[in-house]
This record gives structure tokens, sequence and C-alpha cells, in this order.
């Protein structure tokens, strides 16, 4: 359970940051930096829409693989514990010592 954890985890998490790398590069509102590096140019690899169309559908699809990875975590930290049972009732109780007090009431030094 804890290497899936792990994993779903790590995966949110790079989700994240490319995600977030792809919208600083979007050539749009907002998103300016995309202009520093030519995606707004018409001789790219992809024409002038098609690498609009692949950073944004990429966006897409990190987004939902970032939700379902939100859903997961939190889907694991609701589990139930396996064992039902206290931790008090697992363990072996050993009666406690009863101090001996003196007749007399008269205070005693304790001796080695």
């Amino acid at each position: 359970m804890s290497l899936i954890l792990n994993i779903v985890q790590v995966v949110q998490l790079l989700a994240a940051l490319v995600m977030i790398g792809l919208i600083l590069v979007q050539h749009g509102k907002g998103a300016d930096m995309g202009a520093a590096f030519g995606s707004g140019s018409s001789g790219s690899l992809f024409g002038a829409s098609g690498g609009a169309n692949f950073m944004s559908r990429t966006t897409g699809v990190l987004a939902a693989v970032f939700f379902v990875c939100t859903l997961a975590l939190a889907y694991f930290g609701n589990l139930r514990p396996v064992s039902s049972g206290s931790v008090l009732e697992g363990a072996v109780m050993a009666p406690a010592p009863v101090a001996e007090v003196p007749a007399s009431g008269a205070a005693q030094i304790p001796t080695k």
C-alpha cells in the first residue's frame, strides 16, 4: 500500500510541475513567456496552430491526471486500518506492584 501511495504522490508532483511549465510557455493572455521562446511563430514543428493545440491538449491531459491522483490520495487517506481492535486489547497487562504500608502508620526508611 505504501508503494502505491508513493507512486501516486510522485505522479501528482510531476504532473503539477509539467503543467506549470506548459502553462507558462503557452502564448496567450497572462502567459506571455511563450512569446520569448518563439511559440507564436508559424514556422514551428506543428504549424501555425498545431503547437497551441498540442500544448492545450497536453495541459488538459495533465490536469486530468492531477485530479485523478488527488482523488486517489483522498481515497488512500480515508482508508480504515485493517485491525479493528484497540492497541490496549493486544497488550499484556501486568498487575501493578502494591506498596506495603506499615500498620502503625509510622514512616519507615527504605533499606537496600
